[in-house]
Formats: structure tokens, sequence, C-alpha cells
């Protein structure tokens, strides 16, 4: 039987959903719609190893959250930067080259919802032998409405199973996504995709000559770094950016499109996720510590705080711990001109919350103002951080879970719930869990600098 891979794409800017979504941690790596990230849906969806194309910023969080559902992946290849989803793709193949250079790669954005997996398995079925006879297929959303923010595509002859694909379209306009729509020819364009490793690589370097022989340069000249493997910098960087759509979809003669019903959305609005959730009798999709008064049709989350919402109608009210989100649910595209503004103006908030992900857990600022800052720290079990040392700041931690092995210059010591201990500048220092629970304490730093760079690694586990 044909091997059949998954691939994930888990890039993404994280701007559509600010401020919930950052681009150091997008929606795909969030719990949107449920108990488990969109990413960790994704995975599930075959329930198989996948190979994951992320960045380097997402690399631990992406090989947790799927640990977390059980699933080992076959492989996280880091990309310096973003390229697009054509180079992704060609990376992916040229890898499965090795193993499996007949199989099948499913190709799948890590941040879309699909509601109905049965229906999405039996498309795939549908799939697999045209696929298996030399097809490039797409899958083609029933569209229920005419959206103008998906790409279309006309159907073509039929096929046993499919249709061949007449041709690609652009997000178009109202008038002509109307037109579309009617005729009961076109589909949304779900941007997943099932390939032949094999003629995906010979397509791609027949449409787009040099891309294939750049991406196996990257490979070549890249490392191994842990569980990760990671693409040459520069190579990569060299690779002009496209989407596999233009690269090679819109190009090749060897097409096909499934069309299917299967719940999907990208989330690529708040007005999207509001309506893939659950809602009370006036329309409101709440989420956390929310009171609505006569209100209607909104979407309503806050991450801790309380929101109060009295005679509201059509509004996102998105309340994290360092922002608050107020907007027209009619206008929320433009969520991501919040974005741009806040990068022209320097803001922090526009890329990272106030939680930071690393590869032994997280930390949460609590508080910060001059000189000083407060932080919540979590370490995995049997995780420790880098041996280390800060110049411009002391720290003092105080347990308030779990048990911490604490180096201090040349003395390591055990700490417990409710002990503490101070760490001076310039001392070499380490923190570690040799317990079986999550060990979490507060970390109050002082000094004339207490920015996250202040940080000479020593020794580190991770190749940082």
């Amino acid at each position: 039987m044909t091997t059949l891979i998954p691939v994930i794409l888990s890039g993404g800017a994280g701007t559509r959903l600010w401020p919930l979504s950052r681009e150091l941690m997008p929606k795909q790596l969030l719990k949107l719609t449920g108990e488990r990230t969109l990413l960790q849906d994704t995975a599930l969806r075959l329930g198989v190893p996948p190979v994951v194309v992320c960045n380097v910023e997402h690399r631990f969080v992406v090989a947790e959250q799927l640990r977390e559902v059980g699933l080992e992946p076959r492989a996280v290849v880091i990309e310096p930067v973003g390229r697009n989803t054509a180079p992704a793709a060609a990376v992916a193949a040229l890898i499965l080259t090795d193993s499996d250079p007949d199989g099948l790669m499913l190709l799948m954005p890590s941040d879309h919802l699909i509601g109905d997996v049965p229906a999405f398995h039996k498309a795939l079925e549908s799939a697999i032998p045209l696929a298996e006879a030399g097809r490039l297929v797409t899958f083609g959303i029933q569209p229920t409405n005419p959206n103008t923010g998906y790409g279309y595509i006309k159907r073509g002859k039929a096929l046993d199973g499919g249709f061949e694909v007449e041709r690609f379209v652009e997000k178009p306009d109202l008038a002509t996504a109307e037109t579309y729509v009617a005729s009961g020819d076109y589909t949304w364009n779900s941007g997943i995709f099932l390939l032949p490793v094999r003629l995906f690589l010979d397509e791609l370097s027949r449409h787009a000559p040099g891309m294939a022989e750049s991406c196996k340069a990257a490979i070549d000249q890249g490392r191994s770094d842990l569980f990760f493997f990671r693409l040459d910098d520069k190579a990569f960087a060299a690779i002009a950016g496209q989407s596999i759509d233009y690269a090679v979809m819109e190009k090749s003669d060897k097409v096909a499109v499934v069309p299917v019903e299967m719940g999907w959305s990208d989330i690529g609005s708040w007005s999207a996720l509001w309506q893939e959730s659950g809602r009370d009798l006036d329309g409101n999709a709440i989420q956390g510590d929310v009171l609505a008064l006569e209100s209607s049709g909104c979407y309503l989350r806050s991450q801790g705080r309380l929101v109060a919402a009295v005679g509201v109608k059509d509004l996102v009210v998105i309340a994290t711990d360092d922002a608050v989100l107020v907007a027209d649910k009619a206008r929320d595209q433009e969520v991501k001109a919040v974005v741009e503004a806040l990068k022209r103006e320097g803001r922090p908030e526009a890329t990272q919350g106030t939680r930071g992900w690393r590869p032994w857990g997280w930390y949460q600022t609590v508080e910060q103002g001059e000189r000083f800052k407060v932080k919540h720290i979590h370490v995995d079990p049997g995780a420790k951080l880098s041996l280390q040392k800060h110049w411009h700041r002391s720290e003092h931690w105080v347990v308030v879970r779990g048990t911490a092995l604490v180096t201090c210059g040349d003395n390591t010591f055990v700490l417990r719930e409710n002990e503490s201990t101070f760490i001076p500048a310039g001392t070499n220092h380490r923190l570690e869990n040799p317990g079986k629970v999550p060990l979490r304490l507060i970390e109050v730093q002082s000094g004339e600098y207490v920015g996250e760079d202040d940080i000479v690694r020593i020794e580190d586990d991770y190749g940082r």
C-alpha cells in the first residue's frame, strides 16, 4: 500500500486574532474552540507521526504539543525565515525522498478547523486513487456564502472521485464571488493538498526551476539540533518566497480537485471564530470570566480579569493580561492594522504576550517597573535551565510548588515549597526540577537592567 505521510505547515504571524494570537504564539498553538490546540487537532486527523515545518521560535512548543497528544513527530524542520508554502513543501518532499520517494504527502496548514473529520477522511479516500494515478490533488470546500476572503477553484472535466481543475482564482470582489457561488462550478481553495512526493518535485522543477535545488542545498548544509533539523540559514534565506498555489498548482496540468463539505474554516478572523463557537440565546460566544447583560451577537473572551458587557451588539471584546481589544465584528479584518501600528511604535505587545515559552517550560511576567521585574516560572518535571549568569541583576527565588535543585556558585542545594534563595549578580547559577510534578516559583529580579538579553549561558542542554 502507498505510504501516507502528514506534513504540517506551522508558520503564521499571529496578527488576525490579536491580542490572543501573537507572532511568538500564533493561533495554531492556542486552544480556540476546544480542549486541544489547532495544531494538535490537525495532527490527530490521521493520528500518525507527522513531518512539521515551523520557525525557530515555535519549535519546542510544537514538539511538546504533539507529545501531549501522544504523537512523536517524524521530523520537525526549522525554517530560519518564512518563505511561504512552496519552499516548505519542497523541503518536506526532499526529506521524504530518502525514506518514501513513492509516498503521498498530505500537506495541511496547522491552523485550520475541520468540524467533520469523517467527511474529510471520506474525501481523502477519493483523493488517494487520483494521486496514485499521477495527480496533484487539492481539496475544494463547497462554498456556503460568497466569501471574498478565500481563493476559488473552478471545476473542469469529471474524474473518478473528483474533477480536473480548470483554473485557480485569487480572492474575488463580492459581485464576482456571488457569480461563482451561483454557478455551482466553484469551490473554496482549502490550502490542503495530497501530493505524490516524486511527482510534486518533478512539477516543482518544471514550473519553478531552481527552487528544489535551493531547498536541497538548505538541507545538505543544514544540521540536526536535538530532535530538530535546522535548515541552513543562508541557503534558505536566498530562496524566493512563493505559495505552492502560485509556484506549482496554478501552472500544472496534472491537478485534480476533490470537493468536500467538512465544516472547514481557516479561523481567519474573530467573526469566523464567533461563527464556529457555541453561542447563548442572544448569539453571544463567551469564553472566560465574562458577564453579558442585554448584549447580543458578540464574541467576548477574557483570559483572567472580569469582562462586563452591557447593552452592546456585534462587538468583539478580547481581554488578555496585557491588552484589550474592542472592535466592531464587521471590521475585524482590520485588527492587523492595530498590530502594524504597534510595531511602528516599537510596542512589545505587537509580537509577544507576557508568557514566554522555553524548552524547559515557561515564564510569565507578573509585574515590572524601573529596576525590577517579577516572574512566575514553571519548570517541567526533569527539566533544567541553562547554567548562566547575569551581569546587571540579582534574583530572589521563592518556591511555591514542587522541588528545586539549585546551583549557585560552587554550591548545589535543594529548595522545597515556601523556601527561598538569593542569586547575586555575576554568579553562575542553574535551576532544575528533579521531581515528578511541575516546579513553580516566583522570581524577583532587581538591578540596573532586567531585560531578557542580560544572560550569559555557560552550559545549555538545548544548544542555545
